[in-house]
């Protein structure tokens, strides 16, 4: 199976290689001229050696053309050696790039389902360790497979034309070398695998316990989260020193072999000598070609361990890469223009996970401008209702539409740029406080940034910032506070003012002062928008035109405040049963 994985990854590498034909033909050419020149020298030496008469007798009138020749010939080798490897270096790096692209491109366009099962490290580490390990990897195959292969050629012609018989020796020994280094790399794939997967395991723990290190302290974590970082660590030492050992085995393995090869070389060569079958210079020439020959061998078995290792991250980036996608948009998916705000859940029936139940019929009906607040339990489904009207999520039966239009007949873009979200997580891109505002309108105009940040009361504590809108921030360092990380994603949705809003607890980390005038600002917001807010905290939804009563992902009850509290139903209960019911 193993053996079947590497051959399909290694199909899925020559076809991005692929890519760079041209780059590649004169990559091999190169190498070709380089091994040439390389192997030509010796066939120099020997005659050069041959130039030697007798005791303390040189025919240096003879011996310095071929002085000359070789100097010639270790520059052009050296310079082909030179530009082939720029260009080696110019194919995996892009080879490596591409893949990196297309491994971003598809998470673009993967479903949440997807991301929300996955540790972000365990991505991060896909795109960007298992990406460098493979460059790696193919940039060594690169250099040195070419340049191997080529020799192994090359210089057994050469020695067929010195002398066949010695020649013959080489040939009957030389796959003793292949049988050893091919025996130790189909053992050593499996664990270059088990180090790859555990390497993408502690990125994944590593970031979420930087990235949640106050929780970690609060809950006094520290030693456990210690434990935890060297439980992974000591699998990952264990499979990475076992993987290093047995690939680490191949060299001295054929450099063995080798070594027998170039003895039984010395000692046929030398009895030819004797028998005067081959002149002593010849003999130089053959135990230098016996000697590049056969290292090659050494070389090639290094990268084949190298190559194990490379298409092990391949493979984890190729899963990724080969994901299921999201269902595209239908070719004839609707875009939604001017949209009113009407909206209808017919029939809706959704879970997570298909063998638990969780949203069954569940029908509302929204009239443009209206607010709608949806209250209810934890795990009641108001988020999930979230993720299916701004299509996270298709639904599994019934149907979702906006102004008429079934949202799975329109397309996702134009479904989500007419809905603003404030969530209660925030998030901020690295960039400017200006960029991230105008993260839905990258072309507003400096004035309106403003008048949206003063809206959302966010223009006060951007003016005491150390470069006011042009003050460079991001989400995890961004010496912001949490409210003020929030005031910023409202001044977002400030600025598009989509026909419909989602506000999932939108001022959650907000002052009770500055949420005051934040409420009076959503109000303006919400004129004559259709609005959805998640709410927690039930005092800040009295004013809604109809409330939501969500439980076991069924609204059981709905109407305004003053309805559903003399129904004295579970809303009632709900709403008094809260600190922040007289708030």
């Amino acid at each position: 199976m193993k053996k079947k994985i590497n051959k399909k990854t290694l199909q899925k590498v020559l076809f991005y290689v692929g890519r760079y034909k041209i780059h590649l033909f004169f990559s091999i050419v190169l190498a070709a001229a380089s091994v040439a020149a390389s192997l030509y020298i010796p066939v120099l030496a020997g005659g050069a050696i041959d130039t030697i008469v007798g005791a303390g007798r040189v025919d240096f009138a003879a011996l310095m053309p071929y002085l000359y020749k070789i100097g010639i010939l270790a520059l052009a080798a050296g310079a082909a050696q030179w530009i082939m490897n720029t260009l080696n270096n110019r194919i995996t790096f892009r080879v490596v790039r591409d893949i990196r692209n297309a491994a971003m491109e598809r998470i673009q366009i993967l479903p949440l389902s997807y991301i929300d099962s996955k540790p972000a490290g365990e991505t991060v580490s896909r795109v960007i360790s298992d990406a460098d390990q493979f460059a790696d990897g193919l940039l060594m195959g690169f250099t040195q497979l070419f340049t191997g292969v080529i020799t192994i050629l090359g210089t057994l012609g050469f020695m067929v034309s010195v002398n066949y018989k010695i020649a013959l020796v080489v040939v009957v020994l030389t796959p003793l070398s292949l049988f050893v280094a091919r025996f130790i790399a189909k053992r050593t794939f499996s664990m270059f695998q088990l180090q790859s997967k555990t390497r993408g395991e502690q990125t994944a723990f590593v970031e979420e316990t930087v990235g949640n290190g106050k929780i970690v302290s609060a809950f006094s974590r520290e030693e456990k989260t210690l434990e935890e970082f060297d439980e992974i660590n000591e699998r990952y030492e264990k499979y990475s020193l076992k993987a290093i050992f047995f690939s680490s085995l191949t060299n001295p393995s054929t450099r063995f072999v080798n070594s027998m090869v170039y003895a039984a070389v010395g000692l046929t060569g030398a009895l030819a000598a004797v028998n005067g079958s081959i002149t002593v210079g010849g003999l130089s020439c053959f135990l230098s070609y016996a000697n590049q020959y056969t290292k090659p061998f050494n070389e090639i078995s290094g990268v084949i361990a190298e190559l194990q290792n490379a298409l092990a991250c391949a493979e984890r980036l190729f899963e990724l890469v080969e994901q299921t996608p999201q269902t595209p948009d239908a070719e004839n998916a609707a875009e939604l223009k001017n949209v009113k705000g009407n909206v209808e859940i017919s029939n809706v029936a959704f879970s997570y996970d298909k063998s638990k139940e969780l949203i069954k019929d569940l029908n509302l009906s929204v009239e443009s401008g209206s607010r709608v607040a949806i209250v209810g339990p934890t795990g009641c489904g108001k988020t999930t209702l979230v993720n299916l009207l701004m299509r996270f999520y298709d639904v599994d039966e019934g149907a979702i539409s906006v102004d008429g239009v079934d949202i799975n007949a329109a397309t996702r873009r134009s479904l989500r740029k007419s809905y603003g979200m404030v969530l209660q997580d925030t998030w901020l891109k690295e960039g400017t406080v200006k960029e991230n505002i105008a993260m839905g309108r990258p072309d507003a105009s400096d004035e309106e940034i403003i008048a949206a940040a003063k809206a959302s009361h966010a223009h006060s504590f951007i003016k005491r910032l150390p470069q006011g809108y042009d003050t460079p921030i991001s989400d995890e360092a961004s010496g912001l506070s949490q409210g003020q990380k929030q005031l910023l994603c409202i001044a977002r949705v400030m600025l598009c003012l989509p026909p419909m809003l989602i506000l999932d607890e939108a001022t959650s980390s907000i002052d009770t002062r500055t949420e005051i005038r934040i409420q009076k600002a959503f109000s303006t917001m919400m004129q004559g928008r259709t609005s959805f807010i998640v709410a927690h905290r039930l005092s800040t939804i009295k004013n809604a035109d109809v409330i939501l009563v969500m439980k076991d992902g069924k609204i059981i009850e709905q109407g305004s405040h003053d309805e559903l509290m003399k129904k004295q139903g579970f809303y009632c209960e709900l709403y008094n049963s809260r600190s922040d019911a007289t708030a």
